[in-house]
């Protein structure tokens, strides 16, 4: 696509369900996918990665506990106003470790199409 383009979060659609969490797509194009993500208080996800995906989370309110690495032994807590990058084939799980929701934005880029896109 070429220009600007204006998604508003009425045009946004759910996506990609996890129990706890919300997807919101807002962008879904080849190499490219960008939305808002929610997670309930208490929510951990199970270990996954995003494959040939790269993934970059702005944490917009809340808080987000990102396991990783040998074990998942690796922990990183992001709040308000931080990032996360999530290298290609990364496996790692997500959480909210705190009693109020949160919410982030997430891109994930340099990937194939999605199949059924």
């Amino acid at each position: 696509m070429d220009g600007v383009r204006l998604i508003r979060p009425s045009e946004r659609t759910g996506s990609q369900l996890t129990e706890g969490m919300l997807r919101e797509e807002a962008v879904a194009i080849a190499g490219l996918w960008a939305g808002v993500l929610r997670t309930a208080p208490g929510m951990v996800s199970g270990w996954h990665h995003h494959g040939e995906h790269e993934s970059v989370i702005f944490v917009a309110d809340g808080a987000l506990r990102m396991e990783f690495g040998p074990g998942g032994l690796d922990v990183l807590e992001a709040g308000p106003g931080d990032f996360l990058h999530v290298g290609k084939g990364a496996i790692h799980r997500e959480s909210n470790p705190t009693e109020r929701e949160a919410t982030a934005i997430v891109v994930n880029v340099d990937g194939p199409e999605e199949p059924g896109r």
